[in-house]
């Protein structure tokens, strides 16, 4: 609707929001109708205005246009540009009087002051660990007593927090309208179908500008670049050690807590992660689900696989830095570089002898 005034003014008809040109209008309205008429060609998603098809069309062709003028680091956005430009002109206005640590904005400095001010007035009567809100106490007292008190009424299955139950419920609540061709799995959503397409397809999209690594998920990206930026920002509250992944820190997380969530059916035998659970259960299945192309034998582990694959590439990637020796595997390296160190750590508690490895201790404990 136009709205008369000294300049032509553009009004919504859904909201009370102007604009000064039609164009604009027309980009505003797909707000209300959810029109994206701008799909990328590479991964068929769709974008309602073209400056953003443009933008994430960077993330397939890793172009990076805004480049910082102080340290000419380049960066897909313009958004991300300013945000990095803050580094620059110190623009972090407020300071903890604590630790001296600067936020930009008040609100993240109230959240930070908390870690200084709050009292730790709630103790663990198990391990005597203080938390500073009921809630989180109730929470860790699960890891003692394995309580999963969120119980999904569909299928059964128990969730230790409510955050875990709400997700999984989506599961049931929410219909799956969209059908993979090739094996008939479903999916809530069209991205969430097109993402797993690349299961079949073996298309990776995502390349990583430093190594060329290509990944099939933008998230798996994300993560790589850790490799080589060496990020790590989960950090653990017991020990201060970091890591680059969280799901690294909640596994570290259970060497404090002694937590083993995951259990063996066949012989009880407890796991701190999922993924030993799996590879000790093919002790009992015997399954060998990585089978070399090669000469066709079967392995338990992907690791065992690629170790055994250098048996017919001849490659050895780990290089002695004394005297350039190649090896296949890592831990024939270590063993040789003993010969240069003189390091011998393997010590018999009955007469002191020191040995540099472990299978020459056992040979000399058989004289005791």
């Amino acid at each position: 609707t136009r709205v008369p005034s000294g300049k032509k003014i553009f009004q919504c008809s859904e909201c009370p929001k102007v604009f000064q040109g039609k164009s604009d209008l027309v980009k505003h309205i797909r707000v209300h109708t959810h029109e994206k008429p701008y799909q990328c060609s590479e991964c068929l998603k769709c974008f309602s205005q073209k400056s953003h098809l443009m933008q994430h069309k960077s993330v397939h062709t890793q172009e990076k246009p805004c480049k910082c003028s102080e340290c000419q680091k380049s960066f897909k956005s313009k958004s991300g540009l300013v945000k990095h430009m803050k580094i620059h002109t110190q623009e972090r206005q407020y300071q903890c009087p604590t630790c001296l640590k600067c936020f930009e904005n008040k609100s993240s400095l109230s959240l930070h002051m908390k870690a200084h001010t709050q009292e730790k007035s709630h103790q663990c009567s198990e391990c005597l660990k203080d938390f500073s809100l009921k809630s989180y106490l109730i929470k860790h007292m699960r890891v003692h007593t394995q309580k999963e008190p969120y119980l999904c009424s569909v299928c059964l299955k128990t969730f230790k927090n409510k955050s875990g139950h709400m997700t999984h419920m989506k599961v049931h609540s929410h219909k799956r309208n969209y059908k993979c061709s090739e094996c008939l799995k479903d999916f809530m959503n069209k991205s969430n179908l097109i993402r797993h397409m690349r299961v079949h397809t073996q298309e990776k999209p995502y390349q990583c500008s430093l190594c060329l690594t290509k990944f099939s998920q933008k998230s798996a990206l994300k993560r790589h670049m850790r490799v080589h930026t060496q990020e790590r920002p989960y950090h653990c509250s017991e020990c201060l050690k970091c890591f680059s992944h969280k799901a690294t820190l909640t596994q570290h997380i259970r060497v404090h807590t002694r937590e083993k969530p995951y259990q063996c059916l066949e012989c009880l035998k407890e796991f701190s992660d999922k993924s030993s659970l799996i590879r000790h259960r093919r002790a009992h299945t015997q399954e060998k689900p990585y089978q070399c192309s090669e000469c066709l034998r079967d392995f338990s582990r992907k690791s065992i696989l690629m170790q055994h694959m250098r048996v017919h590439t001849k490659e050895k990637p780990y290089q002695c830095s004394e005297c350039l020796k190649d090896f296949s595997h890592r831990s024939s390296l270590i063993l040789h570089l003993r010969l240069h160190t003189q390091e011998k750590p393997y010590q018999c508690s009955e007469c002191l002898k020191e040995f540099s490895r472990k299978s020459h201790l056992v040979k000399h404990m058989s004289i005791h």
